[in-house]
């Protein structure tokens, strides 16, 4: 049960009477632009986590646990 090219043509056809031809080439480029965005975050994200493993092979494994505390008295010592 597919579309023959005759009813995707009526599709267009009506699409095209309803919403206008400079409103389809708006909402085209924005759809584009949104694409483009996204591929562009998905590889900064795949970059930076590249970068962070990077770093984890570079470490020499220690775990260095540590309180920070905001006292006074104990600076001052």
């Amino acid at each position: 049960m597919g579309f023959s090219i005759w009813q995707l043509l009526i599709i267009l056809a009506i699409v095209l009477l309803l919403f206008g031809a400079k409103r389809l080439r708006n909402i085209g480029g924005d759809l584009g632009g949104a694409i483009k965005g996204f591929k562009q975050a998905m590889k900064e994200g795949d970059e930076a986590a590249g970068d962070k493993s990077k770093l984890d092979d570079q470490s020499s494994g220690r775990v260095i646990d540590a309180e920070v505390t905001k006292d006074q008295d104990k600076v001052k010592q």
